[in-house]
Order: C-alpha cells, then sequence, then structure tokens
C-alpha cells in the first residue's frame, strides 16, 4: 500500500506519446515524514501516521510537539492499514513523490468547494417551472413538498440548503506523470476541492 499527502494546484492538459489530449490534475506532492505507527497489539489497529507541511513551533501545543516526534507540521493524519496490506516503514521514514509509479491507480480524497447556502436548482439540478400559467417570480422554486395524502414533509425531501465543502473521495483514478524534480504528480481527471486544498492519495 502506498500513500502520501499532497496540495492541490491547478487543471492543466497533457498530451501522450500518441498525440492524445488527458485532462490532468497538478497535485503537489513534497515529502512526507513517518512520525508514529500504530499496532494492532498495542493500538487495537493497524495504521501509519505521517507528518506533512511546516509550522512554526511556536504555534503549537507541547503535547501536539511530543507527538511530532520533536517536528513542526501542519497537518498530522493516519492511513489505516487492512490486514492484507503490506509497509515496511518505520518512525522517520521519509515518502515522497518517487513512492508512485506512472500507472498507479489511486483513491483520492479531498475536501469540495463550499458554495454556501443553495437553491434546489442549483443544488439538486431542479428545472424550476415556466414563466407562463400565470407566474412571473417562481422559476427557480422547489414546487410542492407535500404528497397531496400526506400531513407531513417525506423523509430526504430534496430541498435548498448548504451546497459543499464535503468530503470527496474518487477512486480508480491515474497517474499520468511524475515530476521528481519539482515534487509534483499529474493525475488524470478532475479531483475535488479549490487550489490549495489537502489531498489524500492512497495506491493499493
Amino acid at each position: 500500500m502506498k500513500f502520501i499527502l499532497g496540495t492541490k494546484e491547478n487543471m492543466s492538459e497533457y498530451f501522450s506519446e500518441d498525440g492524445i489530449v488527458i485532462p490532468v490534475t497538478i497535485v503537489s506532492v513534497p515529502p512526507a515524514t513517518v512520525t508514529r505507527i500504530f499496532e494492532k497489539s498495542k493500538d487495537g489497529y493497524n495504521a501509519v501516521q505521517i507528518g506533512f507541511g511546516v509550522q512554526k513551533k511556536q504555534r503549537l501545543h507541547k503535547a501536539q510537539l511530543g507527538q511530532m516526534k520533536g517536528g513542526s507540521y501542519k497537518t498530522l493524519k493516519e492511513f489505516r492499514l487492512k490486514p492484507t496490506d503490506t509497509s515496511t516503514v518505520k518512525e522517520g521514514d521519509v515518502i515522497d513523490v518517487s513512492t508512485f509509479a506512472v500507472g498507479d491507480k489511486l483513491q483520492v480524497s479531498s475536501i469540495s468547494k463550499g458554495k454556501g447556502f443553495q437553491g434546489v436548482v442549483k443544488r439538486h439540478g431542479f428545472a424550476g417551472g415556466p414563466r407562463t400559467h400565470g407566474q412571473k417570480h417562481s422559476e427557480r422554486e422547489p414546487g410542492s413538498i407535500g404528497g397531496g395524502l400526506r400531513t407531513h414533509v417525506p423523509k430526504g425531501m430534496r430541498m435548498a440548503g448548504r451546497m459543499g465543502s464535503d468530503r470527496i473521495t474518487q477512486k480508480n483514478l491515474k497517474v499520468i506523470f511524475i515530476d521528481k524534480e519539482n515534487k509534483l504528480m499529474l493525475v488524470k481527471g478532475a479531483i475535488a476541492g479549490k487550489r490549495g486544498s489537502l489531498v489524500e492519495i492512497v495506491s493499493r
């Protein structure tokens, strides 16, 4: 199992050797340090914790510094290991983009863009009502939320509300190109989130 953290940069195009244009997301993947190994016999589960990014030590509590083994990272993230997964990393090891190879299938998780409070047309794709039939200002209204026979709103009724800022996991993404010198990875397709969003990358 391979894993690392990165930040989303932007989308671009990659031209393959056959001349095919592939839409890609550029992910910046600086080195990460293994800060702790969790074992089932001692902690109840198997996992690897890594530290990502650089943080001023003055901004961290003493307990956080102790957990980071003297380092000062912006983010600590655990990657759970299945019983069938094998990992040879040890505390203090550095993981970088060279861990991955072109063609690896990835599972990528990130937080999508927050869009605030939105109506049903944008949030759920409702068509809205026609301007005819005597209405002028209700093209984007949800319409009836009852059922005719009920005296309550059914559970799960699609309505207006907060949209975005959700954890999105995308599977079967593919590594197209790896730039070891600039610590970049090109992933086929789109990854959820804005520029600078934290991205969790796993390959099994």
